[in-house]
């Protein structure tokens, strides 16, 4: 199940966030067809592009 919480600056998350937070950082990751697992290849090009994105973004 995916849930995505939005917390503006400044506001700070529930308790009930914060728990549900805890209880998914325990949980393995559960992969399918929507979602495979990646290879060691396609991994280190997901890595190479988040540090480009997270470069750009911290310029701007």
């Amino acid at each position: 199940m995916l849930r995505k919480f939005t917390i503006e600056d400044g506001q700070e998350p529930t308790e009930a966030q914060l728990a549900e937070v805890k209880a998914a950082a325990k949980r393995p990751v559960q992969f399918d067809e929507d979602a495979p697992e990646l290879s060691p290849a396609l991994y280190k090009a997901f890595e190479c592009a988040a540090r480009q994105r997270n470069r750009r973004n911290k310029n701007a």
